[in-house]
Order: structure tokens, then C-alpha cells, then sequence
């Protein structure tokens, strides 16, 4: 059993398994330490392993930018408004609105490197290595959510009880999230359009675009300083982190997705490196069920880059992808309620825990 050690906050980057001193360092420190290290590893016989876990560092279970928000009235008073409620209409996701109380599905994953540091194409060709494995999601509108995800041996998990989100890999074990609760990125990809129009009902629309010979309204969301500022600690600061919502003029569809964030790590003594994480969101196959249109495969991709004094090259820079599928959506889920959602005990017995779950 692990001792009662503080757990620091999560940093939403990539790490890997380390010795028990990395794991009493700042958070983001920390995590961006370890993802170094494992990088700087190509070539050696370690480097599948290292691959898969940064590949499910960063692409298992990423949260939205941004929380969702209290129910507006509907009105349309502005051009993304609209874009919104074509969305509605076409998804009949407003039909289930507020009689949907729960929500599972099951899919299936292809993790792969497609390009490693500095510019090397990964083996294997344009689809990199490999990693298959699956995935399943549950879900208590609006805000209570557990997914978990199996690749190549490897088991990692995430969750919210509607105040806090958390994850867990192998490597670091589990840690509560800065922030507070926010919707998981992969419900955003299709799978909860409920959840889509909340979240984009306050976007700004910021004009129109061409996305794979598709007419597209682009919607636009920035996170606040305030918001960026929870996110932050002494050695990590975010600068920015933006969320884009691709939607079809045709169909009314949600098409695409990307979010990016910058982020300043600095320690004591050191100069300032920085982070840039970018993921891209093809998503396709829409299918109903039980009336609602639910998009059932898709394919992202994820471009990381390091910058800063002292790095070797201008721009470090390591491009993955996942590419998945929806085998099973069921809404209304039979039994399930709250206590699915506990977060693990390392996570309830931090002192980070105990003030998010207070509101502080």
C-alpha cells in the first residue's frame, strides 16, 4: 500500500515510469521530465515501450479545455447560436436532452508514432508502430464520467465525480487534475452531442473553412486567464489553451475538432522551456441511436513540440496518432449511480482533492 503522501496536481502532459524522487516533484515538472527522458531514448530497445507511453499519455484520455456551462435559453441571437441549433436539429440530440441520464459505450483504439524527435519518420512506415487495444466510456449527465482504455498490456483510466477529474497510468499512479471537473475530450469527438452543444452554446464563430472538401462553420472557444491560472503552478505556467468546433454546412455535423495549449515550465535556476500540444479530431460514420445521431469512427492526430533555450534543435517535435471505433453506444444505463464514479483512494486522501471537492 502506498503511503499517505500529498498527491501533487495532474499535469495534463505526457510522463512515464520513473523512480519514487520524480514522483515528489511539482506535477508539471515532473511529468514533462519524464516524457524528456523517454524521447531521448530512439533507438534503444526501450523505445516501443517508451512510445506507448507517451502515445497513451497524451491521446488515452485527454479533458476538454473548457467545463461545461449552465443551460442557456434558446434563442438565436448570434451566427453561432444558430450553428448550434442546426447541430441540434440534425443530431436529435435535443430530444434526449434532460431525459438522458446516463450513457456507455465500447470501442476499439490504434495507437502509432508517425514521426519521433526531430524530424525522424517513426518505423513501419506512415502508420508508425502500432498499439491496438480498446477502450469503454461511462458516463452520468452531465458531469460524472469514467473511461478506460486497454493497449498492448498497458492500463490507464481516467475519471470526474462531478467536482474533480483524475487520472491514472502505470507509471505515475493516480493524480486529481487542476481545475476542477470538465467534460472528457473523447466524449467532444462525436459520442456525447449533448454534451457538444453545451459546451460550444458560448463559442464565438470564427468564419468558415474548407475541412477535407467540406464547407465548414468554425466555432471558436478561448480558456480565461482566471481558468488558465487554476491550471498553473510555481513551475508551469499555461498560456493559452483554445478549442475549434468544424461544423458541416451541409449536414449540420460536427466534423472536427482541435484544441491547442502552450505551456512555460521553469524551474528555479533554469531557463524557461516550452511546451505546445495540438490535436486534431477527424471524426465520421455518424449513426443513430435510439434517434440520436453518434459518430462511431474517427482519427486524430496529435503534433507536441519543445521549444526553448537549450534544447538542440530550434523545435523538437514528436507527431502521433489514434485512430478509433465505436462498437457499442447504450444510453440509460441500468444501475448505474454516483458510487461508480468514487475517484481512487490516492485521489480522495490528497489535500488538492479536499479543496477542489470544497470549491476552493
Amino acid at each position: 500500500m502506498r503511503s499517505r503522501m500529498a498527491l501533487e496536481p495532474l499535469a495534463e502532459e505526457p510522463g512515464g515510469g520513473e523512480e519514487e524522487a520524480a514522483r515528489r516533484r511539482s506535477g508539471f515538472h515532473a511529468a514533462l521530465h519524464r516524457w524528456a527522458r523517454l524521447l531521448s531514448g530512439a533507438g534503444d530497445d526501450a523505445r516501443p515501450a517508451a512510445d506507448l507511453r507517451v502515445l497513451l499519455s497524451v491521446l488515452a484520455c485527454p479533458l476538454s479545455p473548457v467545463p461545461l456551462l449552465p443551460r442557456l435559453p434558446r434563442h438565436v441571437a448570434s451566427p453561432a447560436q444558430y450553428i448550434i441549433e442546426q447541430f441540434r436539429a440534425t443530431t436529435g440530440c435535443g430530444k434526449i436532452e434532460g431525459a438522458v441520464k446516463s450513457m456507455y459505450a465500447a470501442g476499439r483504439v490504434r495507437l502509432a508514432m508517425l514521426q519521433e524527435p526531430g524530424g525522424a519518420a517513426a518505423a513501419g512506415g506512415g502508420g508508425g508502430r502500432g498499439h491496438e487495444g480498446s477502450f469503454v466510456v461511462w458516463q452520468l449527465a452531465p458531469s460524472m464520467w469514467i473511461v478506460e482504455m486497454a493497449v498492448a498490456g498497458q492500463h490507464v483510466a481516467a475519471g470526474s465525480d462531478g467536482r474533480v477529474a483524475w487520472r491514472r497510468t502505470p507509471w505515475i499512479g493516480a493524480h486529481a487534475a487542476r481545475g476542477g471537473s470538465r467534460p472528457l475530450r473523447r466524449a467532444l469527438q462525436g459520442l456525447d452531442p449533448v454534451t457538444i452543444a453545451s459546451i460550444f452554446s458560448t463559442a464565438e464563430h470564427a468564419g468558415e473553412k474548407l475541412v477535407d472538401g467540406e464547407d465548414c462553420f468554425v466555432l471558436r472557444l478561448d480558456v480565461g486567464p482566471s481558468v488558465l491560472s487554476s491550471w498553473s503552478d510555481g513551475t508551469a505556467e499555461v498560456i493559452r489553451h483554445g478549442l475549434m468546433g468544424f461544423f458541416s454546412q451541409r449536414s449540420g455535423l460536427l466534423t472536427r475538432l482541435e484544441d491547442s495549449q502552450l505551456t512555460r515550465i521553469q524551474s528555479p535556476g533554469a531557463p524557461a522551456m516550452y511546451w505546445e500540444t495540438t490535436i486534431s479530431s477527424s471524426l465520421a460514420d455518424y449513426r443513430p441511436v435510439d434517434g440520436v445521431a453518434v459518430a462511431h469512427a474517427g482519427r486524430s492526430t496529435a503534433h507536441l513540440a519543445r521549444f526553448g533555450v537549450g534544447v538542440r534543435a530550434a523545435r523538437v517535435v514528436t507527431l502521433m496518432e489514434e485512430s478509433w471505433t465505436i462498437d457499442d453506444v447504450v444510453f440509460n444505463v441500468p444501475g448505474l449511480g454516483p458510487d461508480a464514479f468514487i475517484p481512487p483512494e490516492e485521489v480522495r486522501r490528497s489535500r488538492f482533492y479536499d479543496a477542489m471537492a470544497a470549491g476552493k
